[in-house]
């Protein structure tokens, strides 16, 4: 029984094996008859169509702007130095780190015990000089007295002379009598020429007690202008830097005691390219006056003065690269010299000009603009200038056409598109405003309340901000940045 059942295993494993493989030829000769008897498949192909953002071109004049970074400087700055040395016995209270002080303040006084001995002399000087000069105005007019005294006495004379001379005509003189008149005369004569020569002495006296006079004169000036120069005042109204000095210091001649700074009268001075010099030039090669903004971003509130171009300098400077231009700031409240600025000049306004994303432009300096059927075409445009993220370009037969914003490998010329026409936004990330609440506020507005270097301006325009119903929204990330919340 054993060995019936084991043949019949095998002989049913061995029947089911034959059974599958000949299924399995079966089903592979059933495949190779239908290859052989089918037409082959071939799939339909479909144009890929890419999605793309479009706007359409506007042809019109467009202002350039050129932006570069600068620094506030001031156009009147003044180095108070000491004329001459001494102690310093006085010191106004404004003469500190950023004391205001007017045009024509006492600031400090040097000790003017020598000065003033110096002027006391001089005056005396003054008046020997002048005494001496009365003196020698005395002595020239009794010299002169006694000049004419001395010829009338040579007239007296030569008429006794005379006399004797017709006595012996007539007889009755004598010899002795003639030569003892003309003995006299000569002696008159020679009185004369001694006072003529006191005369001139006493004039010459005269001439030198007026030298001496206007010495002394000069002297007794010098000194008053050295006591003078024992005070220092301001050359005008300013603000006070780099105070080095304090009550009781000695000082040298020609020390520098601090900087006076005029604060309202500011420019910025910013360095730009050649190529970008060269366009603010006018058709003479002269810089143009163009309008210039001066930025200045202080706690997400943009401070803004605004100026024109006044001069550039002389010289590029050892180590420097194009030109450094100056412009003169009308009002710029709350600006300090030394402030980092964003500067921002408006260049001459583009003619025919069109304004695109710069992504719109590829490296060959084309465009792809929407044709027929919606189909891409390549259009060569000559590139104005870059402003940011857009461009101004200028080319034949662009006005009016729909531009791709941005470019891909995927998109050339002929390639068809579905486009996505959008309306620009009204309003920017930057531009957002915000609804704070009450705590918020209140948070805000006591941190703004609390920081002592804000100047008083900026401090003065946040908080007059924060209690809009609205606040920009960059100026509260800035704010809260800040107070680490």
């Amino acid at each position: 029984m054993r060995f019936l059942r084991q043949s019949l295993t095998g002989l049913f494993l061995v029947s089911l094996t034959l059974g599958i493989l000949a299924m399995a030829g079966f089903t592979i000769f059933s495949a190779v008859q239908e290859r052989l008897t089918s037409k082959p498949h071939i799939p339909e192909r479909r144009e890929r169509i890419f999605a793309v953002n479009v706007i359409t071109a506007v042809e019109q004049e467009n202002t350039p702007v050129l932006q570069a970074f600068g620094e506030i400087e001031s156009r009147r700055t003044l180095e108070i130095r000491s004329k001459l040395g001494g102690t310093l016995i006085w010191l106004a209270e404004e003469f500190e780190e950023g004391g205001q002080v007017q045009v024509g303040q006492l600031l400090a006084r040097i000790d003017p015990a020598d000065a003033q001995s110096a002027l006391d002399r001089a005056q005396s000087d003054l008046l020997d000089a002048r005494a001496e000069t009365r003196e020698a105005d005395r002595a020239l007019s009794l010299a002169r007295d006694e000049l004419t005294a001395a010829q009338e006495q040579v007239e007296l004379r030569e008429r006794a002379y005379r006399r004797q001379q017709e006595l012996e005509e007539r007889g009755v003189g004598t010899t002795a009598a003639i030569e003892t008149a003309e003995l006299a005369t000569a002696q008159a004569r020679q009185q004369v020429l001694g006072n003529r020569q006191a005369l001139a002495l006493a004039e010459a006296r005269v001439d030198q007690a007026a030298t001496r006079l206007a010495r002394a004169g000069i002297v007794r000036d010098e000194a008053k202008r050295r006591l003078d120069d024992t005070s220092i005042t301001a050359g005008f109204t300013g603000t006070l830097s780099d105070v080095t000095v304090v009550e009781g210091r000695l000082v040298s001649a020609s020390e520098k005691l601090a900087h006076l700074v005029d604060g309202d009268k500011l420019e910025v001075a910013f360095r730009v390219s050649t190529p970008q010099y060269l366009r603010l030039l006018n058709e003479e090669g002269t810089l143009i006056r163009a309008p210039v903004s001066a930025t200045l971003d202080v706690y997400g509130l943009d401070l803004e003065a605004r100026g024109k171009i006044s001069r550039d300098s002389a010289v590029v400077g050892e180590g420097q690269t194009g030109r450094l231009i100056f412009a003169r700031l009308a009002t710029a409240p709350g600006f300090k010299p030394g402030d980092f600025v964003t500067v921002t000049v408006k260049e001459p306004p583009l003619a025919r000009s069109v304004r695109l994303p710069a992504s719109s432009l590829g490296p060959a300096g084309k465009v792809l603009i929407l044709g027929k059927d919606d189909r891409l075409e390549a259009l060569e445009v000559e590139l104005l200038r870059r402003q940011g993220d857009d461009i101004l370009v200028r080319g034949e037969g662009l006005a009016g056409r729909e531009v791709v914003t941005k470019r891909s490998p995927l998109l050339g010329g002929g390639i068809r598109v579905r486009p996505l026409r959008q309306a620009d936004e009204a309003t920017t990330a930057r531009d957002e405003m915000l609804e704070l609440s009450d705590d918020r506020r209140a948070r805000l507005l006591a941190f703004v309340e609390g920081v002592a270097d804000m100047p008083e301006a900026v401090k003065t325009q946040l908080l007059s901000q924060l209690k809009q119903p609205r606040v920009p929204a960059r100026m509260v990330r800035r704010l809260e940045t800040r107070m680490g919340g």
